[in-house]
């Protein structure tokens, strides 16, 4: 399936998920490897899900994890991204990283102009082999998206995309983002899983 922009899809927990997704063109797949956070796989069942994909990217999400510590995960996970999660209380980022990020943007700081142009000051000093910024919007996302589309202007933005997909692809006619970030689920049983919301999604956003 050719889709109209990039799609990654995050919390890929299961075999289910990584196959279906890879399959309806998903450009990647991001696995949680930060044992801190909610829903994390460990690096064994990362690297075992990735292997029965082919041609997607690889992303790993992380909090508060040091440089070097994800580093290693690159390597031993064969990550060709990393996800991170920008809030308040860091105290500075994770030093020479090996390849490019995607930095979590909460949405109250990135309805503020002022604080977006922070944000990108912020993260370009500190990831000069490359970034862009993702962020969950307002639900629901406001009928004029004017504002939305100069913020895609300024930087690669990459928007949390709504489970409704006439909204989806409405952000990615008039938004036109770096692309949308998909939730993945969780399967009923090994080897099942109900992906009727997921496929409205994916279908909204095949190109024509």
């Amino acid at each position: 399936m050719s889709l109209a922009l990039p799609v990654l899809v995050r919390g890929i927990n299961n075999l289910s998920d990584a196959r279906y997704c890879a399959g309806m063109g998903a450009q990647g797949l991001i696995f949680t490897l930060d044992t801190s956070l909610p829903g994390a796989v460990d690096a064994a069942t990362a690297r075992e899900l990735a292997g029965w994909v082919a041609g997607v990217d690889i992303i790993g999400e992380f909090g508060h994890v040091a440089g070097p510590e994800i580093n290693r995960l690159v390597e031993e996970c064969g990550l060709t991204g990393v996800l991170l999660r920008l809030d308040r209380a860091r105290q500075a980022w994770p030093d020479g990283l090996a390849v490019p990020v995607l930095i979590e943007v909460p949405a109250n700081l990135i309805t503020n102009q002022a604080h977006y142009a922070a944000a990108l000051r912020d993260v370009s000093a500190a990831f000069p082999q490359g970034f862009a910024l993702f962020t969950t919007a307002p639900r629901p996302y406001p009928a004029d998206y004017t504002y939305w589309h100069q913020l895609a202007r300024q930087a690669p933005l990459w928007l949390a995309s709504p489970t409704d997909p006439t909204e989806a692809a409405d952000l990615a006619q008039q938004v036109h983002p770096a692309g949308l970030v998909l939730a993945g689920g969780e399967e009923i049983k090994p080897g099942l899983r109900d992906f009727t919301e997921l496929e409205a999604v994916f279908e909204a956003l095949e190109e024509a």
